[in-house]
């Protein structure tokens, strides 16, 4: 039983993350539609200024 619990450990952890990763996708999904759906303008710059510093930080870990 322990043999089997060491083989599905590394699986079982690896799906958690490919959920949660889908799971976060979604959530900023529903949340750019509710952006582009707002008729204020500063709203829109906010969400501009907080994609630019998502993709800046994305690119400065990657280095």
């Amino acid at each position: 039983m322990a043999c089997l619990r060491s083989l599905f450990s590394p699986l079982k952890k690896l799906w958690s993350r490919l959920q949660s990763r889908n799971k976060k996708r979604k959530g900023i999904s529903i949340l750019y539609k509710d952006v582009m759906s707002c008729p204020s303008e500063d709203v829109h710059v906010l969400w501009s200024m907080l994609v630019e510093s998502g993709t800046a930080h994305h690119s400065s870990a990657s280095k």
